[in-house]
């Protein structure tokens, strides 16, 4: 018989922030900004007003840990759903400040008008109406004497109903005697077993990371640091999007910005890469996998707690070795040094570009590859060329792409107790064979996804091999695509579409390619067979129309840096196929012929 994991109570919503404000359910003080627009504040006071329902807070027991001295600790309560909630009633209804999505601290204050029963957001028209108490938060709180406000607003309201007034207030000050659900969850429950409990009791479906748990359960720790190493995840990620906000953190956090971590990550405030900006999942990712050598971040969250896996008690010697360990691994991870190298080094790919690069979780283990090779000490050129195959491995296998916590394991583990250039050519020799260039690779650019992975790669191809624009003389692939140029078609759309071709013929990747716009405009809706063949004219008449290219070779050189046959020259509609067929083959060649140079 299966027992009951948790326990449902309604609690009285005053206990709810007296047991917040004393620590006994510990709301981390950056769980997450504060989404919520001002106008929900204003409805959720006002569904308490009305006595209607507002849902349930999740609260997950932290487990009991074992002391030196042979006692236990006993473990607080972490708010694991209910957050903007409690937020929103700790603003209207205690006063204080929130720190919204921008990071700024903002008041939120909810004005009340007694003779409608109406709740609103403070704005200026309000602070102007008399009809109006300007702030819930006194009369809710008892820092002004009910009385007095009475007195005060019917001076000032003369025709107002003073016991309906009264009577409004009373009924205001007794919100905070109104209930809320507290599902309470055992700490000897699994993450996967919250998360289900969690999905199957949110109204809203919301799914709820393993990467949130860890978040919750380091901010709540008050022994090692937990406050601080959440902020400067928090920090860290924000900074990498919004520079702007270093000076902002001064304002908002003064004791943060006295950190190391605060120093650490200064160098963010000129940074204006976009190549990788990881969020709070993708820093955790890469420091758990590459400092503990696991790849599932719920073993993460259990040794925070102190999980002893082979006793399956929880030790707190465990938890203070995993907090000083995960210390040490976002240290690392933003380095300046290493943050920067590890770009350059995915940049010396071909890959310049965030659009190039559709998979987060590949860049992830890039960098948990470079941190870790980096600990084991091997050679820079070594690491350099290790992290580029790997990272176009993995685009071209999709190798991250499902179960990428398996894969992480997986990997990690292998880096770990073998010589990785040995690991390497192992899944190189299984994955990336003859037949997949050949065959299988060919197969997989029949796509009319420009953001398709192998396209990307092919991009990134050209962008190492410094290969020039369709037509274009002097500038580069690399150069359109770092100052947002456009992909073309070579057999131009309006072309194909006036033969009868539907949309996902005639947007095939193998008909793609980067071309300057002004080459673009010329070529207009012409066949191959027509546009190429004036292009032969110019280089005979040396008259510019198309470009800069003047003489044949050049010609030829462009079509085979783009991998294009020269049989396009005698091509039209008819051969549309064949082309696309024969390009494929080419771009497979190129992609082959580029991985064995990184």
């Amino acid at each position: 018989m299966k027992t009951q994991k948790y326990a449902v109570n309604q609690q009285l919503i005053e206990s709810i922030l007296t047991w917040v404000k004393s620590g006994e359910i510990a709301i981390p003080e950056i769980q997450r900004p504060f989404v919520w627009d001002s106008t929900k504040v204003r409805d959720l006071m006002d569904s308490l007003y009305q006595g209607y329902p507002i849902g349930y807070l999740i609260a997950w027991r932290n487990p009991n840990v074992k002391l030196k001295d042979g006692s236990f600790s006993e473990g607080k309560k972490i708010l694991i759903d209910g957050q903007q909630r409690v937020m929103a009633l700790r603003a209207a209804i205690l006063g204080e400040y929130v720190i919204n999505k921008d990071y700024a601290r903002e008041k939120i204050k909810i004005s009340f008008q007694p003779l409608e029963e109406k709740f609103e957001v403070f704005n200026s028209a309000i602070q102007k109406d008399n009809a109006w108490i300007p702030d819930i938060s006194p009369i809710i709180t008892g820092m002004e004497r009910t009385r007095r406000i009475i007195d005060s607003y019917c001076e000032k309201n003369p025709n107002a109903d003073e016991y309906q007034v009264e009577d409004a207030l009373e009924n205001l000050k007794m919100i905070t005697h109104k209930q809320l659900g507290l599902i309470e969850l055992d700490s000897d429950l699994d993450i996967e077993t919250v998360t289900e409990i969690f999905v199957r009791i949110n109204s809203k479906g919301v799914v709820l990371s393993q990467a949130d748990f860890a978040m919750s359960k380091i901010a709540a720790n008050e022994i090692y640091n937990g406050s601080t190493i959440r902020k400067a995840i928090d920090y860290f990620c924000h900074l990498a999007v919004a520079p702007q906000f270093y000076s902002q953190i001064a304002d908002i956090d003064s004791e943060f910005a006295s950190t190391e971590y605060f120093r650490k990550m200064s160098w963010l405030k000129s940074e204006n890469d976009n190549l990788y900006d990881p969020d709070y999942t993708d820093l955790l990712r890469v420091v758990f996998t590459s400092g503990f050598h696991r790849g599932k971040l719920s073993d993460l969250v259990s040794l925070l707690s102190g999980r002893n896996f082979e006793t399956r008690t929880y030790e707190e010697e465990i938890a203070r070795d995993s907090f000083k360990k995960l210390e040490e691994g976002i240290y690392e991870f933003i380095n300046e040094n290493n943050f920067k190298r590890f770009l350059m080094i995915i940049k010396s790919a071909g890959f310049i570009s965030s659009s190039l690069v559709r998979s987060q979780n590949t860049l992830n283990f890039a960098y948990i590859l470079y941190l870790a090779l980096r600990t084991k000490n091997y050679n820079p050129a070594q690491i350099e060329s290790y992290v580029r195959r790997w990272f176009v491995l993995s685009i071209l296998t999709g190798r991250y792409s499902g179960s990428p916590e398996s894969w992480f394991d997986h990997d990690i583990k292998n880096i770990s107790k073998m010589d990785f250039g040995e690991h390497l050519n192992s899944v190189e020799s299984a994955e990336l064979s003859n037949t997949f260039f050949d065959v299988a690779l060919v197969r997989s650019l029949e796509t009319s996804f420009s953001t398709s992975p192998y396209f990307n790669v092919y991009l990134a191809a050209q962008v190492k091999l410094n290969d020039k624009g369709f037509l274009s003389r002097d500038i580069t692939v690399k150069d359109l695509i770092s100052h947002r140029g456009d992909i073309h078609h070579i057999f131009p759309k309006d072309y194909l579409k006036k033969y009868g071709l539907q949309k996902g013929q005639y947007n095939q990747v193998a008909n793609y390619a980067y071309t300057q716009s002004e080459i673009n405009i010329k070529i207009g809706n012409k066949a191959p067979e027509i546009y190429l063949n004036e292009l032969k004219e110019q280089c005979n008449c040396q008259s510019l129309k198309y470009g800069g290219i003047t003489d044949i070779d050049t010609l030829k050189e462009n079509l085979r840096q783009n991998c294009i046959p020269e049989s396009v020259f005698s091509m039209n509609t008819e051969n549309y196929d064949e082309f696309l067929e024969q390009r494929r083959v080419l771009m497979a060649r190129k992609i082959k012929e580029y991985y064995l140079s990184l």
